[in-house]
């Protein structure tokens, strides 16, 4: 008998391109990691939710870099497991009953988790993360992060087996009114700390004042509205990307500038 799955079942709510954002900052850049890695190393996706289109669409965008990535959804649901079983290619692509014990044949280089922590307390986020690190390939990636039901709002943490690297944040700039929207979106670790005290709280009040003061440059459109404020924060906060990524509406800022205090 198989070890039951860990973990509890999500809403599983998807839609075609929810993930875009996240997987056009990770072929943008992380492609060394994907020119590196070994031959038939494996990415997988964690929780792809009620039906496998991101799955499907992830495995597809990666195979545009190395075409012979193996890429495995797990899910905790086996209904859900079993109504992606027409979408397997195997061994590129293959859909698995599992859940944060990552029941897989080798460590991943990459390991992508969305919106699957959520509904944890704060408090089981730090072992979850602890248990995901520790099955990555040495060189290997978690993406943690959570985004809108259309993908047009997203917040992600990258890690690597030593810990947080990165958090990035991820807009349709054509319909975003202010970057408070992220508080709405940032990964567990971090949505309970948007008070005042905490790094992020003083981070997205520092973002949303150098937005308002860009207000004139969106007579140009809003990405130069973006640009215009991301070279403000940059004065005070490790803004690690440059404008070719600020272009694409995205902004990465170093992990431990937005840390919890405690």
């Amino acid at each position: 008998m198989g070890t039951r799955p860990v973990g509890t079942v999500t809403r599983g709510t998807t839609a075609p391109n929810r993930l875009r954002r996240v997987d056009r900052w990770l072929l943008g850049t992380q492609r060394a990691l994907l020119w590196n890695a070994l031959a038939g190393a494996l990415a997988v996706d964690l929780g792809y939710g009620a039906y496998p289109v991101t799955t499907v669409e992830w495995a597809e965008r990666l195979w545009t870099v190395r075409a012979d990535l193996r890429v495995l959804g797990l899910e905790i649901d086996p209904a859900r497991v079993a109504a992606a079983e027409p979408y397997q290619c195997p061994p590129k692509l293959e859909f698995r009953l599992g859940g944060f014990e990552l029941p897989v044949p080798t460590p991943p280089v990459l390991l992508r988790a969305f919106n699957v922590l959520r509904q944890y307390d704060e408090s089981a986020v730090a072992e979850v993360w602890s248990g995901l690190r520790g099955r990555l390939a040495p060189e290997g990636l978690l993406l943690e992060g959570t985004c809108s039901e259309s993908g047009r709002i997203a917040v992600w943490a990258a890690l690597g087996q030593e810990g947080p690297r990165t958090l990035s944040f991820a807009a349709r700039l054509a319909s975003l009114e202010s970057p408070a929207i992220f508080a709405q979106r940032l990964p567990k670790a971090l949505i309970h700390r948007n008070v005042p005290g905490e790094p992020v709280h003083a981070f997205l009040r520092d973002w949303d004042r150098a937005w308002a003061a860009c207000a004139p440059l969106g007579a140009f459109g809003a990405r130069q509205r973006w640009i215009g404020a991301a070279r403000m924060l940059r004065t005070d906060w490790p803004v690690l990307d440059r404008e070719p990524r600020w272009r694409l509406g995205e902004l990465t800022v170093a992990w431990e500038a937005l840390a919890p205090r405690s």
